[in-house]
């Protein structure tokens, strides 16, 4: 993480527009359900909020200082936090109602790697849960505010095909001053009859 990271990721303005402008906007019509799994937190800018309206919520995130710190800050509380990489994650299928990950796709260094975590969220969604997230559109100002850092921003276009190619559906898309995402995990009755809706993108 460079300096920039370091001091914007933690900050409370940083969490503020987390949790007024993108985290209201993504779960406004849908059930987060009792368990929700969070992939990459961070220093958990949605973490507390997201907590408050499930019944355990499991972040999982790679860097291992970053997952120390959030479970001291979060211990004794509905939050279980994991150190591992999530293309990996270690739970059986159909263990979440819910998943979300918030401006951390860009983080992951290639789009391959990026289509193994978004696959592994979907294996450990039950059938009907719904992945939730958010992410940075790439611009100029950004590739420099990355710099010494890994820098790889999803094109919203092609993540719409690719949540759809894992198997996610309905998807939508809001896209904006960032790219907001909403993915289905089709239902049981939707598998069996090997019928899904097709996704939706939205200016």
């Amino acid at each position: 993480m460079n300096e920039n990271h370091a001091r914007l990721c933690p900050s409370p303005e940083w969490a503020q527009h987390l949790q007024d402008d993108i985290l209201p906007v993504l779960t406004r019509d849908i059930d987060l359900g009792s368990r929700m799994i969070e992939i990459g937190p961070g220093p958990g800018a949605a973490t507390g909020w997201l907590a408050r309206k499930v019944e355990k919520l499991t972040a999982v995130e790679v860097d291992a200082e970053a997952a120390r710190a959030l479970a001291d800050r979060h211990a004794g509380t509905n939050v279980e936090v994991v150190t591992g990489s999530a293309t990996e994650l270690g739970y059986p299928a159909a263990s979440f109602d819910s998943a979300g990950c918030f401006t951390m796709l860009h983080h992951v260094p290639t789009a391959a790697l990026q289509n193994a975590i978004l696959a592994e969220v979907f294996r450990v969604l039950r059938p009907g849960g719904v992945l939730i997230g958010s992410d940075s559109l790439a611009s100029n100002d950004l590739h420099h505010f990355h710099a010494g850092d890994t820098y790889n921003p999803v094109e919203p276009a092609a993540l719409l095909t690719r949540l759809q190619t894992i198997g996610f559906a309905p998807v939508t898309l809001i896209v904006n001053y960032s790219v907001l995402f909403i993915a289905g995990k089709p239902g049981e009755a939707a598998e069996q009859c090997g019928a899904a809706e097709p996704g939706t993108a939205a200016d």
